[in-house]
């Protein structure tokens, strides 16, 4: 009897790597409220911004696999704006909530000043921006009076159960590029997480990308509240 012997070949996969911006500005962010679960539109300025940023996207020629957003209404629309600009409006997305902003509870919708620079500097006594992401989520719990904030547990282990999830899924599928809309905060706490060495120093501005890339199971910062795909796109879409 004839034996035959079949040769089986791993299937390819390339590297997972994240792009993670930051939503659009709106009109929460324009004035200075803390902007968590509460939701507000964004501004002529902001949707002109993400336009900028799809459209250097779309000019760095990258092929992203699928894209993902919060379940908020101002990381959809920025989506959709980049989508747009992009020419990938049948680009397979998905809503995922563990990746939606921090809840600030009773102090939601509130003013930035009021939370940042009074109630948490005056629960440990130093300036907020000393303070680390688990500090400010136990500070905004204990001061909480409608019981809506979440615990740092509950918190930090949502964050990067969703960005795993997320990375896993596109590595599921073969990997590559995926494009992922998601808040400041969110992506300032993933950071910390993947990296204890990471501190708040860098602004993760609106229609910023942070890149991750992820391999064998650990995420790897590439970079963090890049501007030049939105410059980019600023200057293209001048010469229109």
């Amino acid at each position: 009897m004839e034996i035959l012997n079949l040769l089986v070949y791993p299937t390819h996969v390339m590297t997972t790597r994240l792009f993670i911006a930051r939503h659009g500005k709106t009109m929460f962010n324009t004035i200075g409220r803390a902007q968590g679960w509460s939701d507000t539109p964004l501004t002529a300025e902001g949707e002109r911004g993400i336009r900028e940023l799809g459209r250097g996207l779309r000019e760095a020629q990258l092929d992203f696999q699928s894209a993902y957003t919060s379940d908020l209404g101002r990381t959809i629309l920025t989506l959709d704006i980049i989508l747009e600009e992009m020419k990938l409006s049948r680009l397979p997305h998905t809503r995922d909530k563990r990746i939606r902003e921090w809840c600030f509870g009773s102090m939601d919708g509130g003013f930035d000043v009021d939370l940042f620079h009074g109630i948490l500097p005056r629960i440990f006594n130093r300036s907020h921006k000393e303070l680390s992401y688990q500090e400010m989520a136990e500070g905004i719990y204990e001061a909480d009076t409608a019981g809506w904030a979440e615990t740092w547990e509950q918190l930090s282990g949502r964050i990067l159960d969703g960005f795993t999830s997320i990375a896993k899924q596109v590595e599921a599928g073969g990997g590559g590029d995926v494009l992922v809309v998601s808040h400041g905060m969110t992506i300032g706490t993933f950071l910390s997480l993947i990296d204890p060495d990471y501190v708040k120093s860098t602004y993760i501005a609106n229609g910023s990308i942070t890149q991750v890339t992820f391999e064998d199971g650990a995420f790897t910062i590439e970079t963090i509240g890049d501007l030049s795909y939105r410059e980019k796109g600023a200057e293209l879409l001048a010469l229109n």
